[in-house]
């Protein structure tokens, strides 16, 4: 649900502490059960946003559908899902939820786990197995516990290592569906560290030749990686990572078309007007209109 807004809404998430840090777990018959008078997370989760840090969800039992950045997930339990900040989402419908949340932010997250959800973005809700989803059920109920134990000296510190400990097991779940480093070929590494540099740069550098040179290779080795590792050209994914930010600020904000194309670093904006509707097969206003509430 699109709000009238200059700026994608941040739920504040991760400092229901005041640490940097929250956890919950709760229950709800549905969407709109409103019985929930300690819970304000699943409350805005109707309404489109993004979260103030990495945001994980056990769903222990039922079942939820969620929108995450246009891509629309039915999630049935026993499954976490893992939500980048940068990420934009809103859940659509739920039917007898038991779920546990938990958010950390940046500076809180181990530094290795950090490169590890980075890597692994996007993210698809992962399915748990058994054994799997009860060591986790034992690392949340303990979580919850050291999340209560405010007057402890070392409060944050519990609270911080145990937040870590439940990204871990999220993150190795995700590792175990991926190659290991080892086994990645040269192109594999090559388009690694390119949408590396693409996320941290793709509203300031649009040409693959800067790419390469960050990258220490020639361009057309760039493209040859790229190519090989993902089917698309170098330019194909600049492209469909600025048009995913137009995206969510074309249906989540009001800012006007100019604005956005500005904030995305185009300064001829007919360009980056027709740059979007080669994209998508739309213009921008006509994507705005369709995705009117």
């Amino acid at each position: 649900m699109r709000k009238n807004s200059k700026s994608i809404p941040v739920n504040a998430m991760a400092n229901e502490f005041g640490v940097g840090i929250s956890i919950e777990k709760i229950a709800f018959k549905d969407l709109y059960e409103l019985a929930r008078p300690t819970s304000s997370t699943f409350e805005e989760g109707k309404q489109s946003h993004r979260h103030d840090g990495h945001s994980f969800f056990l769903l222990e039992s039922g079942t939820v559908e969620i929108d995450i950045d246009f891509q629309n997930y039915t999630i049935t339990a026993p499954s976490v899902t893992y939500v980048h900040p940068d990420q934009v989402h809103h859940t659509i419908a739920s039917e007898n939820v038991r779920v546990t949340s938990w958010a950390i932010t940046n500076e809180n997250l181990n530094p290795e786990y950090l490169k590890l959800l980075e890597d692994i973005t996007p993210a698809k809700p992962l399915m748990l197995d058994a054994s799997t989803f009860e060591v986790m059920l034992e690392a949340v109920s303990l979580c919850l516990k050291f999340a209560e134990r405010k007057s402890d000296k070392l409060y944050h510190s519990l609270l911080k290592d145990s937040c870590n400990a439940l990204v871990a097991l999220v993150a190795s779940q995700y590792l175990e569906l991926a190659k290991s480093t080892d086994k990645f070929s040269r192109f594999e590494i090559v388009t690694k560290g390119f949408r590396e540099l693409l996320e941290q740069n793709y509203t300031a550098i649009k040409r693959p030749a800067a790419y390469a040179q960050k990258l220490n290779i020639s361009t057309p080795y760039l493209n040859e990686c790229v190519k090989n590792a993902t089917g698309y050209s170098v330019s194909h994914h600049i492209q469909q990572r600025v048009i995913l930010e137009a995206k969510r600020l074309l249906y989540h904000s009001n800012r006007s078309v100019k604005e956005i194309a500005a904030a995305l670093g185009y300064d001829d904006y007919p360009y980056f007007s027709r740059l979007f509707t080669k994209v998508t097969g739309m213009s921008a206003l006509a994507f705005r209109n369709k995705n009117l509430d």
